[in-house]
């Protein structure tokens, strides 16, 4: 399929009903020679995934500076201290990570409207096509439920559809068990357990790996509902 791209002018592509995901909105732009990803969409049943914009950044910003000590930095690598940031220096950090042509490596989490968190992914080795994923979800109130489990979900088919790989990862630490319990339910296996490398609070965790294959996952979302409903076929 052919799309005229008009400098300037965006363009709008709606994908309902796509395998593996509920509804796919993909707009560009044309700059220069070139284009530019302004916005990804990405709708399930509850939550949506979508690229951020200049005015979500003092939303995001207060979800994360906002409090001293926040409560999701208790399991989001707490070992790793959260380092204060201007809210000019984000700003920048964050547009150079929206300035993308293809796949974004970051989006938004919404729930009714709300920013509730981000999802991630980054190269643990790109040359060899070694790519990890990440999560927070800010609001304690959205740590059940299975709001992290269906972002993910849409997270990781959206990666596989879209990159060049065939293995998801995602590490984590043995005192966050909601996240091992995520992985879990989303088909990733234990890939390794690195005993007590973590030190937080007077004691020692474990570093846990966790993956999927591309294989693995195709066959998981033959029974996710979340990919087997509204009339659509895998």
């Amino acid at each position: 399929m052919a799309f005229h791209l008009v400098e300037n002018q965006p363009l709008t592509i709606i994908e309902p009903f796509r395998k593996g995901i509920i509804a796919r909105v993909v707009e560009f732009c044309k700059i220069g020679g070139g284009y530019m990803l302004q916005k990804l969409l990405l709708t399930g049943k509850r939550i949506s995934l979508r690229t951020p914009t200049q005015d979500d950044l003092p939303i995001l910003y207060n979800l994360i500076y906002g409090v001293e000590n926040p409560e999701w930095k208790k399991y989001d690598a707490p070992y790793y201290p959260l380092e204060f940031c201007t809210f000019e220096k984000f700003s920048k950090r964050m547009e150079e990570r929206m300035n993308v042509t293809d796949v974004p490596s970051q989006m938004i989490i919404e729930y009714q409207g709300q920013i509730i968190g981000m999802v991630s992914y980054y190269w643990e080795d790109k040359r060899t096509r070694w790519l990890e994923i990440g999560i927070v979800i800010y609001s304690p109130e959205h740590w059940n439920g299975g709001f992290g489990t269906e972002a993910l979900s849409l997270w990781i088919d959206y990666l596989f559809e879209n990159l060049t790989i065939e293995r998801v990862g995602l590490t984590t630490w043995s005192g966050n068990p909601r996240m091992i319990r995520c992985a879990e339910k989303l088909g990733m296996r234990l890939e390794g357990r690195m005993r007590k490398c973590r030190y937080y609070n007077g004691e020692y965790y474990d570093s846990i790996r966790m993956g999927i294959l591309r294989e693995e996952w195709d066959e998981f979302k033959k029974n996710n509902p979340l990919f087997n409903s509204h009339g659509r076929t895998s």
